[in-house]
């Protein structure tokens, strides 16, 4: 009787202490999670949607993911410029222009995407045409040399007014606007050898406009050309040269 009691004894105090184990598992995953989202606290919300699931998977007992874009992303993004970099090129463009009389046709702002230079279809472009004009060459070559070598993506966006075009060439302002973003960014590429991989055209018609189209002076400020150098953020979103070849081979 005595050895069945003291059995007993030994057994319960084993099956009691069991639950140390699951404790310790707990304790070490609550840490984790509170690590990672006190790293995570000045993270903008793509990337916490990227972890989030990561970690989502972890705990489901699958794979992460998180291991392998982490350094892609941290090694792509190593250079680009941040917003703060991005307002001192914009001061620099404004001084610029100022000092020649042309701040008129020439305007900046800081958004949410990057860096925006604005430029009135006048100093680029006849109406209705996609071909540059002679007085336009001082214009594009002043902003490349602000933006020249800069890491980040540039994107070059037509816009136009809501009055219908319709000709051989543009049978709507769809064409127009994309065939003058083409136009900017073809004597950019040929004239200062800039990668294509870091250099895009997008053409929005009338579908974008700074202004409604009420009057003669707002929809001259609505046909324009937009020079986007994008934020860090938006720029690792673009796909590059290098992962397009990677993905031909």
């Amino acid at each position: 009787m005595i050895l069945r009691r003291r059995r007993k004894k030994i057994d319960s105090s084993e099956n009691l202490d069991r639950w140390l184990l699951t404790y310790a598992d707990l304790i070490t995953l609550l840490l984790a999670f509170f690590v990672v989202m006190y790293s995570m606290s000045q993270v903008d919300a793509k990337k916490f949607g990227k972890i989030s699931e990561a970690l989502h998977g972890i705990l489901k007992g699958g794979k992460s993911v998180l291991r392998h874009e982490v350094p892609e992303l941290q090694s792509k993004g190593h250079g680009l410029l941040k917003l703060g970099d991005l307002r001192m090129i914009n001061l620099k463009i404004q001084e610029k222009f100022k000092s020649i009389g042309r701040e008129e046709e020439v305007q900046t702002e800081i958004t949410e995407r990057g860096l925006v230079v604005h430029i009135m279809e006048s100093a680029l472009f006849q109406e209705g045409s996609s071909d540059l004009q002679s007085r336009s060459m001082e214009v594009l070559d002043l902003i490349y040399q602000q933006i020249a070598n800069k890491p980040n993506h540039v994107r070059i966006e037509g816009h136009t007014d809501d009055r219908p075009i319709s000709t051989p060439t543009f049978p709507s302002n769809w064409e127009l606007s994309a065939a003058r973003a083409t136009a900017v960014v073809r004597y950019y590429v040929e004239n200062y050898q800039i990668d294509p991989g870091k250099i895009s055209a997008l053409g929005y018609g009338a579908y974008r406009p700074t202004k409604p189209n009420n009057s003669i002076e707002n929809r001259a400020r609505n046909r324009r050309i937009d020079v986007v150098l994008l934020t860090m953020e938006l720029s690792l979103t673009e796909p590059s040269s290098q992962l397009a070849e990677l993905a031909s081979n």
